[in-house]
């Protein structure tokens, strides 16, 4: 059978347990019927060597494989999308965008008709704010603090005469997403007393 609800399902137990910033893999699949000790319920067993070739740039495909040998399971080992647009091959900064464009779209709503002035660009710069910084404080934007984070405008720099005669509201936003730490590098080396580490 296609992976296609098991996948469904990693996703929606890595929202719940964690949300749409971290990335629906290195988890273990759960609940596929019909496999004996020796059987993975794969079609096929796709190694290292063969996986290097699939997931990387530009083919971008996210394997499911077989760790039992290790006991760590049946996982889906890759977070990439089939795009050759660098910023957006990440399947959970996707998914965090979309969050992020939907919640504040639905957050933003009373907004419509109401007057558009300073008063309310103030409003919604700190409602908006206040939603990245939950954002933020979760785990799902890159920065030390909620300024390095995101940035949240509304005000006359975002919008001319020429906006507020046609009733356009502009609120401009930016966020730095994470990305997930696709590659864990250990570099392991002798220090001898007093001196620099020489890495092996």
């Amino acid at each position: 059978m296609p992976p296609a609800g098991h996948i469904l399902g990693i996703y929606a137990r890595t929202d719940v347990e964690r949300g749409v910033h971290k990335a629906p893999a290195n988890e273990v699949i759960r609940g596929i019927l019909g496999f004996e000790r020796d059987s993975s319920g794969f079609e096929r067993i796709v190694n290292k060597r063969e996986q290097d070739i699939l997931n990387p740039s530009p083919t971008n495909i996210n394997v499911l494989r077989d760790f039992r040998a290790d006991n760590r399971g049946l996982r889906v080992w890759g977070a990439r999308c089939l795009t050759s647009d660098t910023p957006w091959k990440y399947v959970p900064v996707r998914r965090l965008f979309i969050f992020l464009e939907e919640s504040i779209d639905e957050g933003t709503q009373w907004a419509v008709f109401e007057p558009n002035d300073e008063e309310l660009w103030a409003t919604l710069r700190q409602s908006v704010s206040d939603f990245l910084t939950r954002v933020w404080r979760d785990g799902a934007l890159l920065g030390a603090t909620p300024e390095e984070a995101f940035f949240v405008r509304c005000d006359r720099t975002t919008m001319t005469q020429d906006d507020l005669d046609n009733g356009r509201l502009i609120l401009l936003i930016g966020v730095a997403a994470v990305k997930p730490a696709e590659f864990v590098i250990i570099r392991i080396g002798q220090k001898a007393s007093g001196a620099e580490i020489e890495e092996l």
